[in-house]
């Protein structure tokens, strides 16, 4: 079965009038109905396939939250052909480097990158470039504009892909600096999918939102996919300028009665002063995801909100975008757990020395579930690394209490986790050691009060005659040039040598603690009613 079955089911086994039902929302502004959907789906189909694209070709996805990005990801799923999901922020050498990994034949992108886009246009095998446009933004002569409305709504008709054949391409940067594009298949959205819905218990009254970009399974595989699931209604932010009054409005508008947060977001509902309630009657519940929910959010969400269950959620794009949930009764009990496994999920700590761990013992986290990914796009080494026999090690240390509450103590890969990005520090220290100013470099998380961690790198100058200034305004240069603006260092350092220990490995522990001090925390209660800093 593929995923299309989400959104073709209610016109094969149900009633004529659930095809009028609200499927997909933006901003609780603009909305598709199932049938509106499945026609949009299908021009797209006709479009592609009449762009020569054929079932296991790529197809990038480069575009901002909308509604043509859903219908879209379900045309190239329809054909059987593999959604390459790129992260619109990526710089243009980014960019390149996924498009050419994943050899996409077809691009869509929004006229809004097409400046990141044109050095890239070029230089990769991409046989067909087509804009989404809009008059801030113009069409560039490379590209050309569809018109899909003069494209047939009929059912294409073409044979249902496989539930094993991939799906989804989701590229993440890894501890060598080199993204990976971790495989999902159908199946594994499915499973996901189901998933979720039976842990909330799902209907087709459910009207499901998340508020991240839809380049990331924690945003349209976490919550959005299991309410198309049940046939309820799936709700997206719009990208760009996203403040807590507009998530706020989104929900007030669609009817939410789900809403998936990252924590800064959660954080600054908490600090909004002049919050009516009453603007959040059809909410039951918030998840939050990204990282470990502050203890004051949890007491604040009981005085401010006590009709709306808070839930802590865990997961990572190859363990199949949400693996434990903690419910909000065990908040204030489990104030540092991410919680217990989803229906269909087992989870389980490891030693090094490759057996279980026992209670409270620190180990690797493995998550094993049918919507684990289960391989990397042509990188068998990593895969075999990463997954076995089903399981995904994670990369996150973690224990599990006597009484079955999963905590996470650090992470076994080097990673900074920022605003719900992750950024793998080698991937940031090799842009930067390319500058022949630099000797050797460290990039370390430090405090924030809004994005949990921002980069800090720490730089052993080459040669004493470097004038620290010139070389960190060369370097926010180079990095800016090079990296997605989340993965830019917000702070640089100088120091004449970085710690190192008995393998020559950089301490990055030390420095850490060493530079915490440029960070910002605002954890505790005393924050709520400030201004979110950044």
């Amino acid at each position: 079965m593929d995923i299309n079955w989400i959104i073709d089911s209610p016109f094969e086994a149900l009633p004529v009038g659930d095809r009028q039902a609200t499927a997909i929302s933006v901003d609780g502004t603009e909305s598709l109905t199932y049938e509106q959907l499945r026609d949009r789906r299908n021009r797209f189909v006709h479009l592609l396939r009449d762009a020569g694209v054929e079932p296991g070709d790529r197809v990038g996805i480069i575009l901002l939250n909308s509604l043509d990005y859903i219908a879209l990801y379900f045309a190239i799923a329809r054909i059987g052909a593999i959604a390459v999901r790129v992260n619109f922020r990526l710089s243009p050498a980014e960019l390149s480097y996924i498009i050419n990994d994943s050899g996409c034949s077809v691009v869509v992108f929004h006229s809004s990158r097409a400046a990141q886009l044109e050095p890239t246009h070029g230089s990769v095998s991409v046989r067909r470039w087509f804009c989404l446009s809009d008059e801030d933004s113009p069409l560039p002569v490379w590209a050309e504009q569809p018109d899909l409305d003069s494209v047939p709504a009929d059912d294409p008709q073409l044979p249902r892909p496989a539930g094993a054949d991939p799906v989804m391409l989701m590229y993440t940067s890894g501890t060598t600096g080199r993204p990976k594009g971790a495989v999902w298949t159908h199946d594994n959205s499915l499973w996901a999918a189901s998933n979720q819905a039976s842990k909330w218990n799902y209907t087709s009254d459910t009207v499901a939102m998340t508020s991240g970009p839809l380049y990331h399974v924690g945003a349209l595989e976490s919550m959005f996919l299991s309410a198309l699931l049940v046939h309820g209604t799936g709700v997206i932010t719009s990208s760009g300028g996203l403040t807590i009054d507009r998530i706020v409005n989104a929900i007030r508008e669609a009817g939410v009665t789900h809403a998936l947060l990252y924590p800064f977001a959660l954080y600054d509902l908490l600090r909004k002063t002049d919050l009516d309630p009453e603007h959040l009657s059809s909410l039951r519940a918030i998840v939050c995801g990204g990282d470990v929910i502050q203890p004051w959010a949890s007491k604040a969400m009981d005085e401010k909100l006590p009709g709306i269950e808070l839930q802590q959620a865990y997961g990572l794009t190859e363990g199949g975008s949400l693996a434990a949930v903690l419910d909000h009764r065990y908040l204030r009990a489990h104030p540092d757990s991410i919680g217990r496994p989803i229906p269909l999920t087992q989870l389980k700590i490891m030693l090094e020395t490759g057996e279980p761990a026992g209670p409270d013992q620190v180990g690797e986290l493995w998550v094993r579930s049918p919507a684990v990914s289960g391989t990397y796009w042509n990188l068998p080494d990593e895969s075999r690394e990463t997954f076995a026999d089903g399981w995904c090690h994670t990369g996150d240390l973690g224990r599990v209490t006597p009484d079955g509450f999963l905590v996470l103590t650090g992470r076994a890969k080097d990673m900074i986790r920022s605003g719900g990005e992750n950024i793998y520090p080698a991937e940031v220290e090799a842009v930067l050691s390319g500058h022949p100013g630099v000797a050797a470099v460290a990039l370390v998380g430090v405090p924030d009060a809004k994005y949990l961690e921002v980069g800090c790198a720490v730089i052993n100058a080459a040669g004493p005659d470097a004038i620290q200034g010139e070389l960190e305004e060369d370097l926010r240069k180079l990095a800016a040039d090079r990296l997605a603006r989340y993965k830019c260092p917000r702070y640089y350092v100088f120091v004449d040598e970085l710690p190192l220990n008995a393998s020559g490995k950089v301490q990055k522990r030390i420095l850490r603690d060493l530079f915490a001090y440029l960070g910002t925390t605002g954890a505790d209660s005393a924050e709520i009613g400030k201004s979110a800093p950044g």
